[in-house]
């Protein structure tokens, strides 16, 4: 289940962090809310959006590129495939 408050939003930010991509919250006119380096495995989602903005922006992204599952915490791995097998409703 998907609740768009702070501590979820750090949640998603921990498990990014175990990954190999690095996450930043820049400013940018990003039209999706985000922009997605991957050949330099960078993240950047816009860091005016709300909380529930923001957390969409990395659940794009988390369905949208492959992560290392071998550097993942167990938590964070559980979190991950509930994640990457749930569908967003708004």
């Amino acid at each position: 289940m998907i609740k768009y408050t702070v501590p979820f939003l750090t949640k998603l930010e921990e498990l990014l962090g175990e990954s190999d991509y690095t996450l930043r919250y820049e400013k940018g006119n990003f039209k999706s809310g985000y922009c997605l380096l991957r050949d330099q495995k960078i993240m950047i989602v816009n860091k005016f959006y709300t909380t529930e903005g923001k957390i969409n922006a990395l659940l794009d992204i988390l369905k949208s590129v492959e992560l290392d599952k071998s550097r993942f915490s167990e938590k964070s791995l559980r979190l991950y495939e509930e994640l990457t097998q749930t569908e967003v409703k708004a």
